[in-house]
């Protein structure tokens, strides 16, 4: 899908301002959208100045100054794109109009905010901004079009040198393959070791570049049986040579070329964007996301009881129950795990037809009652989803943690090497067996792993090991036979090792992916970090140890008179997961990331969320005692943040001081209430309750004010700086720099200096004025 310059940057005013940009372009990498924020930050502030029946000089000279940067920056940035177009030609005309438009908007900006000389800029006679506010919309319309075209033109370039790498690795792979004498080997090895460097380096840039992480996950995984594959290469071919009538030698080197192939094409679907024969790819369905989903479309109902069918609902529920046959089907799954999975399957089908049961009553009259029970099937199914998800993760992740552990000793691989330097063909048939099984075994691991993985990254790591396993074994298996052919030959063995230490890496690579896998499942990785304030033994109070947690779990839906407490506690999490959102949203929209008011903000914020995990049971907060805790560190950190406030009430002007005093007092009062709340001393489960609700309740109000007070304190720091921002002096642009004749370097050096960096450089040095 396309994506703006003004949306992918956080340009928020686009609807208002009429602001927008070619809806075409997409932009798939960091830096060219990070390129774009200061741009479309300052063309932002120009257009959304406030028009006031008197402007004092300062004003106006602030908002010429704006202008004339606009123009500058802007033409120095065309100079670089226009370098460009004269070393690319296919790209020439293209880019020369893209760089046209943008310095016809950059003056005609220029033009319009040149008001500082002018007695009465808002008479008719003169069309400036404030006379012509549409032509400045315009102009600066045309100017974020222009400079995206521009920037999506030059990446381009970039796609285009690690395709003509890629090439180059295809070429001189295929000399490889037809080689037969060693000498002649040696030297083609030779630069085929330095095409793989360029390409490495090229395609690590880019991996680091892109902003989807999916296809960051891709690009890993293909960049890493490259590199694991080179020594392969190398090893396969050599034995190939050494022993040319082999055919299992032969087999092992065909299999290390093909694999190689699929990787750089892989890579080029990655940059390129594209499909094989225009195939379209297909979603990865995991369980995790199929319940993720599930719930997200059950929790709807408590806003919209119309907004989908009971066929959609139930045929979702279908899809991941038919997923669950992975695990029931599977040889590796325990007896108890699979009893608990079935048992789990036929409760949620329970719990939906009660759920649809009371859904198409409250649709037909929606009575108190009725969305009361609504509530509660939609907090019994939820439950009914946690349950299986924490079962099919326990039962991927153990089975991975036996597998890993038997396996760690490697004593099939060791007496592989054993039997093939002895030349016991019916030993190494054997042991090629035992292999294929534990092969086997770990592609089931991974395959199960995947549906419980939580992210997509992790997904594709799991698709990857999984074919690592899948491809490894058989050539492991074709190197030990030519060793056992031929148990003299030292390179026919020392290709066995390279092959037994890719499995071996592979095997640790699992590891830490599992670790991974359960970090994500415990709220430790994700979508958002989760603040880790979690009570330690002996490190807090005695009083501590003296009270019984209580676990909102299952335990709790037993007893139906819980359930419309935790219906309550549930709308409480979700009010609190929205305001979470909104203080991260205003926390992202200031300049100074390490103020320390955005610190204290973000740093609630997160806890807030973890609190919000606990109404789901989900995340590190697994007892009441741990929420109560979690309530004090969190009011711990409003209290600091209010001190930051009254701090910072003396940088003010003193017209706005009163208020943002009145509001640090209002936030410490409700943190120490809320401490209080926390603290207090409380016996039996219907008491416990109360405190839940009351901690998430004040834990709410306090983030309700934050959400209001961290754009009063943005607002108020702007105001502070504007008049007193200084623009920097543009660095001066060297004419060598962009002669393109006999300066010695070659084009594709040249290419590189006007790459996306130069652009990036000079579109960054557009420094404006904030006006008030």
């Amino acid at each position: 899908m396309a994506t703006s310059p003004c949306s992918s940057s956080g340009f928020s005013s686009s609807s208002s301002s009429g602001l927008g940009a070619d809806a075409g372009l997409e932009i798939r990498t960091r830096s060219v959208e990070q390129t774009l924020v200061p741009l479309v930050s300052q063309i932002t502030t120009l257009i959304n100045h406030k028009d006031k029946p008197k402007r004092s000089d300062k004003t106006l000279q602030a908002i010429q100054r704006v202008g004339q940067a606009v123009n500058l920056a802007v033409g120095r940035f065309v100079t670089v794109g226009e370098a460009i177009a004269n070393e690319n030609h296919e790209l020439k005309e293209e880019m020369s109009v893209a760089c046209i438009e943008a310095r016809r908007a950059g003056e005609t900006i220029a033009q319009l905010t040149d008001v500082a000389s002018l007695d009465h800029p808002e008479s008719d006679s003169h069309i400036t901004i404030f006379t012509d506010k549409t032509g400045v919309v315009k102009a600066a319309r045309l100017l974020l079009s222009s400079v995206t075209k521009v920037l999506v033109l030059a990446d381009r370039i970039v796609i285009k040198q690690i395709i003509t790498s890629r090439n180059k690795v295809l070429a001189t792979m295929e000399q490889l393959e037809k080689v037969s004498s060693f000498q002649e080997f040696v030297q083609i090895f030779s630069q085929f070791g330095n095409e793989m460097v360029e390409f490495a380096h090229l395609t690590g840039d880019r991996q680091n570049d892109l902003k989807d992480e999916k296809k960051k996950a891709r690009m890993a995984a293909s960049r890493a049986v490259l590199e694991k594959c080179t020594m392969m290469l190398l090893t396969a071919s050599k034995t190939c040579l050494r022993h040319p009538d082999c055919e299992s030698a032969r087999i092992n080197k065909d299999g290390v070329f093909h694999r190689m192939r699929l990787a750089l094409e892989q890579v080029i679907e990655i940059v390129t964007d594209s499909r094989p024969n225009g195939e379209s790819e297909m979603p990865a369905i995991s369980i995790y996301s199929g319940i993720k989903e599930f719930k997200n479309k059950v929790e709807g109902l408590r806003e919209n009881l119309y907004f989908l069918s009971k066929e959609n609902l139930s045929t979702m529920l279908e899809v991941i129950l038919e997923h669950t046959e992975d695990f029931t089907d599977s040889a590796y799954t325990s007896h108890e795990h699979r009893e608990h999975i079935l048992e789990l399957s036929k409760q949620a089908k329970m719990e939906l037809e009660q759920l649809v049961s009371v859904w198409m009553q409250a649709q037909n009259q929606k009575t108190k009652d009725l969305m009361e029970d609504l509530e509660v099937a939609i907090l019994k199914t939820c439950q009914c989803m946690n349950e299986l998800k924490r079962e099919v993760h326990s039962a991927a992740t153990s089975l991975a943690a036996d597998l890993l552990k038997y396996h760690t000793d490697h004593m099939v691989l060791k007496a592989l090497k054993i039997t093939g330097v002895e030349g016991n063909l019916e030993a190494v048939a054997e042991y090629t067996c035992k292999l294929s099984e534990q092969k086997e075994q770990l592609v089931e691991m991974c395959r199960l792993l995947r549906h419980v993985s939580g992210t997509e990254p992790l997904e594709i790591t799991c698709i990857h090991a999984e074919d690592t396993f899948q491809v490894t074994g058989p050539q492991i298996i074709s190197a030990a036979e030519t060793l056992a052919l031929h148990p003299s030959s030292k390179i026919a063995k020392e290709n066995l090792e390279v092959f037994c230490e890719a499995w071996e890496s592979q095997l640790s690579d699992m590891s830490v992916l599992l670790r991974e896998i359960n970090d994500v499942f415990e709220g430790r990785r994700g979508e958002k970090r989760v603040y880790l304030s979690l009570p330690r033994p002996g490190k807090h109070n005695a009083n501590l140890k003296a009270l019984k947690p209580v676990k909102l779990d299952t335990e709790c839906h037993k007893y139906g008179y819980h359930l419309k407490e935790q219906a309550k506690i549930a709308k409480l999490g979700l009010e609190l997961h929205l305001l979470t959102s909104d203080v991260d949203s205003e926390t992202e929209k200031w300049e100074d990331q390490e103020n320390e008011i955005v610190q204290h903000g973000q740093g609630m914020s997160s806890m807030a969320y973890s609190m919000y995990l606990f109404t789901r049971g989900e995340g590190l907060l697994k007892t009441t005692q741990d929420l109560f805790h979690q309530a004090e560190i969190f009011a711990t950190e409003g209290t600091k943040l209010a001190a930051a406030l009254q701090a910072f009430s003396d940088q003010v002007h003193s017209d706005d001081k009163p208020l943002l005093l009145l509001e640090a007092e209002k936030l410490m009062a409700m943190c120490k209430q809320l401490q209080i709340t926390a603290k207090a001393s409380v016996q039996g489960k219907s008491a416990t309750f109360t405190k839940v609700d009351a901690c998430i309740l004040k834990t709410r109000n306090v983030m309700t004010l934050l959400c209001q007070l961290l754009p009063l304190c943005c607002k108020l720091l702007r105001k502070n700086k504007a008049g007193n921002v200084c623009l920097k002096p543009a660095p001066p642009w060297r004419e060598d720099r962009i002669r393109t004749g006999s300066n010695g370097h070659t084009a594709e050096r040249r290419t590189e200096t006007f790459g996306i960096k130069s652009l990036e450089h000079h579109v960054t040095n557009m420094t404006f004025l904030e006006s008030k």
